[in-house]
């Protein structure tokens, strides 16, 4: 491929296509702090406090988009996921980005190389030996906290299963780095209850909760007691994101029991029996959120691990999950009735995979807003293989057709890395340019300051007010 013209990419217009864009985006969003309240990220490295280093280790590794992009370029999985060197890794990566033209992390790589390292090149194989050189520079005395600070990020909810000790968390509540570091409960081991590795999963309950799980009893006292050890930890948020087709089936507490005895007496169970106990999980975990005034989130609709040479020989989490077409819309409507109608449905945000989907997800968190909280039921940002220019401004339309756009809670980077930051920066400069092209055509009145102060809600305070973050 012809080598790229790199002058002048990413500029202050980025993204932003008129005189109101520019002023509601420079002048209202891009200095507000950042709430990240759903990634992947690694409190153990937050906590340890030493430099990242490298630029393959903050880009490559774990990025399941940046790995299916190099598969897609014909590059060898050697270069990927295998043991090759860093450098050559992101030999492979630099040759790959021109390819990705058009692609979202096209945009990722030239604005977060901007704003990490300034550098204004277009990474490609002429340029990558200056940049990795110029990165790694910087990397080699950065720590994650510097770089959390560096892009004022004020909170991150990293995502936490309820066996984890979360010493790591206690370790940086103690600390004075800039950013707040809370853990989420995401509970989705505790539903594979048909799975050979549930057995296992048990024992690690058991040890986690000190507790003796012989009964369905005391499963449900081993989950309460991670469930207020979470909390005294900091936790306000739940998740859940099993990929597959949900449903709620009506089931007693005496049949959950005698579902669980059967699992733990290695008999097996029908699909009814486990969707029965699912049921009954799904409806009891909810109530406890809202008990503890937490938040729950419910990620819905991949398909996983298609193929499956890939990740026997990767692992899971290779790159090779795609966007389900599993129904939904069920599956929420009973299961938040039956909270709604006991008055105990929590905060929820849901998140859809499949773009089809979007009115069916907007409609149905609209169904269950109630007084006292504004925004309550979020339909959440555009989330994975949606989280570029063109799902966002999909988002951002129907969330304004079904619900209330000013209610939002905005943008979460879902992400592994450390570098990932600038997506707030990408969904800032998106917003900003769909609300000021309504003003230049005259849908929404001119009124600069109402519109820049919708815009510093949606990018930050909207979600200060939501989330019930230990001060």
């Amino acid at each position: 491929m012809k080598p790229i013209d790199s002058e002048g990419f990413i500029t202050d217009h980025f993204l932003l296509n008129s005189k109101a864009a520019e002023v509601l985006y420079h002048k209202y969003a891009k200095d507000m702090p950042i709430i990240d309240y759903h990634n992947h990220l690694s409190a153990k490295q937050i906590a340890e406090d030493q430099p990242i280093g490298n630029l393959t280790d903050a880009w490559l590794q774990g990025d399941h988009y940046k790995w299916r992009g190099m598969r897609a370029n014909g590059i060898d999985e050697h270069f990927i996921t295998g043991s090759a060197s860093k450098a050559n890794k992101f030999k492979k990566w630099a040759e790959t980005v021109p390819y990705t033209l058009r692609n979202p992390l096209f945009h990722w790589t030239h604005l977060e190389l901007k704003r990490y390292f300034n550098i204004d090149l277009v990474l490609q194989p002429s340029t990558a030996e200056t940049v990795y050189e110029q990165a790694n520079r910087i990397l080699e005395d950065k720590t994650p906290a510097q770089l959390l600070e560096q892009m004022n990020v004020e909170v991150v909810c990293t995502t936490d299963d309820p066996t984890d000790d979360l010493a790591y968390h206690k370790q940086i509540a103690k600390s004075d780095f800039f950013t707040k570091v809370y853990p989420t409960f995401r509970a989705d081991e505790l539903f594979f209850i048909a799975e050979d590795k549930f057995s296992g999963y048990l024992k690690k309950l058991e040890t986690a909760s000190k507790t003796a799980i012989t009964t369905f009893s005391e499963f449900i006292t081993a989950i309460d007691t991670r469930l207020t050890y979470f909390n005294e930890n900091g936790c306000r948020l739940s998740d859940f994101g099993v990929g597959e087709a949900l449903t709620i089936e009506a089931c007693t507490l005496e049949e959950a029991s005698s579902i669980f005895q059967k699992r733990l007496q290695s008999e097996a169970l029908s699909k009814l029996e486990i969707n029965k106990y699912r049921s009954f999980l799904f409806i009891y975990l909810a109530k406890q959120y809202h008990k503890l005034d937490w938040a729950q989130q419910y990620h819905l609709g991949p398909i996983r691990n298609n193929n499956s040479r890939l990740v026997e020989q990767v692992g899971l989490d290779a790159g090779c999950d795609s966007i389900g077409d599993f129904p939904m819309s069920e599956f929420m409507s009973k299961l938040f009735n039956t909270l709604n109608t006991t008055d105990q449905l929590a905060k929820t945000i849901t998140y859809n995979l499949n773009p089809s989907q979007n009115e069916v997800f907007a409609t149905m968190m609209g169904n269950f807003q109630t007084g006292g909280t504004p925004g309550k039921m979020q339909w959440g940002s555009g989330w994975w293989f949606l989280d570029q220019k063109d799902g966002m401004e999909k988002q951002l339309n129907t969330l304004s057709n079904m619900g209330l756009l000013s209610r939002f809670v905005g943008m979460l980077t879902d992400s592994r890395s450390f570098l990932s930051f600038p997506r707030h920066e990408y969904f800032r400069r998106i917003l900003c340019d769909v609300l000021a092209d309504d003003l230049n055509k005259g849908l929404v009145p001119n009124d600069i300051e109402f519109l820049g102060a919708m815009v510093q809600d949606i990018c930050y305070h909207n979600a200060v007010n939501y989330f019930n973050f230990k001060k």
